[in-house]
């Protein structure tokens, strides 16, 4: 019975640790020095006015940068054309862009 209530103990702790770790907002994450370089490199790039954030475009893995809570940011997007995951497009694109989504978007989709 001892042990019963010491693995009830463990697991309880474990998916404790779980959760809190998973509910941990991607702007709370410590970025690697390679990480914080590409995204200041992108944050430059869109601000030069060349090129925008097309949101939902982006092939699994292959996302620029923030695809939601819980990932870091370029490469992290886990599925095709997720909806809050963006490529960089040439300014004025985006929304040409066909996905089997529908079009691209210049803010997150749902």
């Amino acid at each position: 019975m001892a042990d019963y209530k010491i693995n009830t103990l463990v697991v309880g702790a474990f998916a404790t640790a779980l959760a809190a770790i998973s509910a941990t907002p991607a702007s709370a994450q410590e970025f690697t020095e390679a990480q914080k370089k590409i995204q200041a490199e992108h944050t430059a790039l869109v601000k030069s006015g060349k090129v925008e954030p097309c949101f939902g475009t982006a092939l699994k893995g292959q996302n620029d940068c923030y695809a939601g809570a819980g990932t870091t940011c370029a490469g992290t997007s886990t599925t095709d054309y997720q909806g809050n995951a963006f490529r960089l497009v040439t300014k004025g694109t985006c929304t040409t862009i066909s996905t089997p989504n529908g079009p691209g978007s210049l803010t997150p989709k749902a």
